[in-house]
């Protein structure tokens, strides 16, 4: 009977300790929190910032995400930028590096189609129902 609880202990304690586990002890990429020293670069760097997803968070952009992944990211945006590189082109290789979910902004395809017509399916149920329960109130 006590065989179980050993493990049975040390799986909450594994869960816990899973995320103290993720954070890095390296040093945060070179222009991960660091400015250009180019105005209108920098501004060309922070508009992209907003439009990438962090792959870690999920919810935030890369702009606003504290995770190492995000910081990496910034900073390889800052350099390309730096090095002449569009911001249009950057977001391409994002994309094709790490598929259209890493932009806020994906582009319709086959594959993203959900994304854009099932929240357009959603408004026109509703439009419905209400319409419906209004009519039916007038009967």
């Amino acid at each position: 009977m006590r065989s179980w609880r050993a493990p049975a202990l040390l799986i909450p304690l594994a869960l816990i300790a899973a995320p103290l586990m993720a954070d890095s002890n390296l040093p945060p990429a070179p222009l991960a929190n660091t400015a250009l020293p180019n105005p209108a670069q920098e501004r060309q760097a922070k508009a992209l910032m907003t439009k990438i997803r962090c792959l870690v968070c999920q919810g935030e952009s890369i702009a606003e995400s504290n995770s190492d992944l995000a910081g990496d990211m910034r900073s390889m945006i800052r350099e390309r930028i730096q090095a002449g590189e569009s911001p249009d082109s950057i977001r391409h290789w994002l994309i094709r590096r790490y598929g259209n979910w890493v932009t806020y902004d994906p582009p319709f395809s086959a594959q993203t189609a959900g994304l854009w017509l099932v929240p357009l399916m959603l408004v026109i149920a509703g439009g419905l129902l209400v319409r419906g329960r209004i009519k039916r109130r007038h009967d």
